[in-house]
């Protein structure tokens, strides 16, 4: 077992990025798959968007989401999961007043962000 010196270092992102909703942090990729650490902030929801080409897998480490996909919400407690298949909208929502958590698996022959299309934002940032 492989032990760090310093107890409090934590992993090290690959990529991180602040969006208006709060921010994510790619922690492991390869190919056909890419693995984010999410963090939306409460009352905050990410855009509602769908792609082309990759399949994302979400579970609840901290917290509670809101999620819909194609038009269907529900509530997502901490460990439990949920599959969002490639072409179907979705979006995750933060409802509470406490950070929500979660990791997102991608697989897909391509994994770049800009295999977002957004349906609805609440930034602006549709096409």
């Amino acid at each position: 077992m492989m032990t760090s010196s310093n107890t409090t270092e934590r992993w090290r992102a690959l990529e991180r990025d602040t969006r208006p909703w709060g921010q994510y942090a790619v922690i492991d990729e390869g190919l056909g798959y890419k693995v984010k650490r999410i963090e939306v902030l409460p009352g905050q929801r990410l855009s509602y968007q769908k792609h082309a080409q990759r399949d994302e897998h979400w579970i609840v480490v901290q917290g509670c989401a809101q999620v819909t996909i194609d038009g269907r919400e529900r509530l997502v407690r901490v460990g439990e999961a949920v599959d969002v298949p490639t072409g179907a909208a979705h979006r995750i929502a933060n409802p509470s007043a406490d950070l929500l958590v979660l990791i997102e698996i991608q697989l897909g022959e391509y994994l770049g962000e800009d295999d977002i299309v957004r349906l609805q934002d609440d930034y602006g940032r549709v096409a």
